[in-house]
């Protein structure tokens, strides 16, 4: 399966592998040289590919994040000592619509991310720790227990039928232990790991950041500590992205990032907005300048990560003096 050199001082080819992810099978493609793969999802079909490997100079792997399917092959990846990018499928989907790559196959997703990976040089992404996992898995479990309590609290209020309000209330009540379950076993798992249980004291030594909005960073912000400010500020969904042509200069909106942690921000800069300190202050000044509301909760939003970021890179808590929340 694999391409070995044909003399024994030849160079091994230097080389990009795409992989598409589905349930049960791993599609490869090695650009440039063409050769196509299909293995099964799983660790003997994945060791094939750590063969396959072993007949070039593989510079990147590239593959797109999923659900769940991804993790087992990234991480053997990354062990075999294997450059491994965990890609947005929103922009490697719009990577292959500027390459004017209509169709769609799994062989054709394949070779989209090796070219991808060759032409724009994604940053490997290490594997979250085994604790790490737990403790994402646990944070997205309360996610979704909030969520249909929400959903069944909506119920409530348009039903008049006993039986269904009474079983409505009955599957709330469940809900509500579930959730209070799932956050007695994230402060277990937070208080066990002392890297983890480090970073957790740092966020939530920033006023406005509770526990929840402390284990969402942790969860669905890897690169915090490890970007710059404009940098988090993006991959948050919070930097102002410029919507400019010619003459025209059009009003500047935010796009993209991670949507779960961009309202929980949000949520967050709504709240110091009504308080006393340095974040209301900084809300209120921008307001006098002219700014639109919205506008001015985002900017608290998005200085809420940036201070965030800043304190785990130099791995320090927020001072009352701090100049990170100076206005």
């Amino acid at each position: 399966m694999s391409r070995m050199p044909e003399k024994i001082n030849e160079p091994l080819a230097r080389v990009h592998l795409g992989i598409d992810v589905g349930k049960s099978r791993l599609d490869i493609f090695v650009h440039p040289v063409g050769v196509k793969s299909r293995v099964t999802n799983d660790k003997s079909g994945i060791a094939k590919i750590v063969k396959l490997c072993e007949g070039f100079d593989v510079q990147l792997v590239a593959l797109e994040a999923t659900n769940k399917y991804h993790q087992l092959v990234h991480r053997t990846l990354h062990e075999a000592g294997l450059n491994v990018a965990v890609i947005n499928p929103y922009r490697s989907r719009k990577f292959a619509d500027a390459l004017g790559q209509l169709a769609k196959t799994d062989t054709i997703d394949a070779e989209v991310l090796a070219r991808f990976a060759a032409l724009m040089q994604p940053q490997p992404t290490v594997p979250p720790s085994d604790h790490h996992k737990a403790l994402r898995d646990l944070n997205v479990a309360r996610r979704q227990v909030i969520d249909e309590m929400s959903t069944l609290s909506r119920q409530l209020h348009t039903t008049d039928h006993p039986l269904a309000a009474r079983q409505i209330r009955t599957r709330i009540r469940l809900c509500e232990r579930q959730q209070r379950a799932l956050e007695a076993e994230i402060e277990a798992v937070i208080e066990t790991q002392d890297d983890i249980r480090h970073r957790f004291e740092i966020l939530t030594s920033i006023p406005g950041i509770g526990v929840v909005t402390a284990t969402t960073l942790l969860t669905d912000l890897d690169e915090l500590g490890r970007a710059n400010s404009r940098e988090i500020a993006a991959l948050a969904g919070l930097a102002p992205m410029n919507r400019d042509s010619g003459a025209m200069r059009g009003m500047r909106t935010i796009r993209g990032g991670r949507q779960n942690l961009r309202n929980m921000l949000y949520m967050c800069a709504v709240g110091l907005s009504r308080r006393d300190g340095p974040m209301g202050s900084f809300y209120r000044r921008l307001v006098r300048e002219g700014k639109n509301r919205k506008v001015a909760l985002i900017a608290v939003a998005r200085k809420l990560v940036v201070i965030a970021n800043t304190l785990i890179a130099e791995d320090r808590h927020w001072r009352p003096t701090s100049s990170a929340l100076a206005d």
